[in-house]
């Protein structure tokens, strides 16, 4: 005869373990944002994360095509330039190449341009 196992709620599982409330750790209470940049201080461009740990997921689906020339694009990073990196990596990369030209360039940016151009 086979047993039941009886197995504990999400309630159970995720319950205080402490009556006290515990003040956050300093590295995560909320950050204080400011909404002037100070003056002094020169703007740097964003880079991406590399290979990292990422927290956030976001799916893209693009042409069989699209995902050929992605391919294309890393074996050849491998292959002339000795670059192994993986699909998402070199998205990322390429995303933030082209916010990077929207900040600075604005509306005479390549990503605008070809948006308009559609």
């Amino acid at each position: 005869m086979a047993r039941r196992v009886s197995m504990p709620a999400a309630d159970d599982l995720f319950r205080p373990t402490s009556d006290k409330v515990a003040e956050p750790a300093p590295d995560q209470r909320p950050r204080r944002v400011r909404a002037v940049a100070d003056d002094d201080a020169e703007p740097t461009p964003k880079k991406p994360s590399g290979r990292v740990r990422h927290d956030e997921k976001m799916t893209v689906y693009v042409t069989a095509d699209e995902l050929l020339d992605i391919e294309h694009a890393r074996l050849t990073l491998r292959r002339e330039h000795g670059l192994a990196v993986d699909r998402g990596r070199l998205v990322r990369e390429a995303l933030a190449l082209v916010l990077a030209d929207l900040e600075t360039q604005g509306a005479d940016s390549a990503l605008v341009q070809r948006l308009l151009d559609e």
